[in-house]
């Protein structure tokens, strides 16, 4: 008799990074947290594949699609990003409120008032990162960052709560990173950083997300 022939080398399937930005709103013709998920899509991060995301701005939307993504990629990590005009840091987010209490429209013209995220849900979600661990090692890297305590009550924060609410029996480690405006100099008068330190910094705190699962025990007092 023949020997049947070796089977196939199994291929190892890399765990995913699912990686999400939200399209432009408020007027806004860029938004750098879509340029920034765009750019490292497929990419990689200490053994985990990048999936780079788009979400609209827009309440419901955003969640609906977020868990159109989870359901297809079964990520081992989540981090949505958003933009904070007027910040001049990279801002993990360490907490998600169930809040909508919208300043201005979201792009499809909807301005709740102080609605919930999830009707009976927890007051608010901690955030699954390693939030100061993300800090120091952007700090390190001489990139300006900060623990921030405030979402806000607008799509990032809807989603950011949206996400962990849909988490919170898996072993996800997920949050929310705000990045500021996209400018050429920042300064005074164009609060922000340049587009490529943005990228770069994303790309340190996703190696970090990726491969911590326990946070610093160091001091990160409310600046945002």
């Amino acid at each position: 008799m023949s020997t049947p022939p070796p089977p196939f080398p199994s291929r190892r399937v890399s765990p995913v990074l699912l990686l999400t930005g939200f399209e432009p709103f408020g007027g806004a013709s860029t938004n750098p947290s879509q340029q920034i998920a765009r750019a490292l899509d497929g990419t990689r991060a200490a053994g985990h594949r990048i999936v780079g995301a788009v979400l609209p701005c827009v309440f419901g939307g955003a969640r609906r699609e977020l868990a159109r993504l989870l359901r297809r990629h079964r990520p081992t990590v989540v981090v949505c990003l958003g933009v904070a005009a007027g910040r001049t840091a990279i801002t993990p987010e360490r907490v998600a409120i169930n809040l909508e209490d919208a300043r201005i429209p979201d792009n499809a013209g909807a301005q709740p008032r102080d609605r919930p995220v999830v009707r009976g849900g927890p007051a608010a979600y901690w955030s699954t990162l390693p939030v100061k661990a993300i800090v120091a090692e952007l700090e390190r890297h001489g990139i300006p960052a900060a623990v921030s305590h405030t979402a806000g009550t607008f799509v990032c924060n809807h989603l950011f709560y949206a996400l962990r609410h849909a988490v919170r029996r898996r072993r996800v480690r997920a949050g929310f990173i705000h990045v500021p405006s996209a400018v050429a100099r920042p300064g005074p008068r164009a609060p922000g950083l340049p587009l490529a330190l943005q990228i770069r910094a994303v790309e340190l705190a996703l190696k970090v997300a990726a491969r911590r699962r326990r946070d610093l025990r160091r001091a990160g007092g409310c600046e945002y």
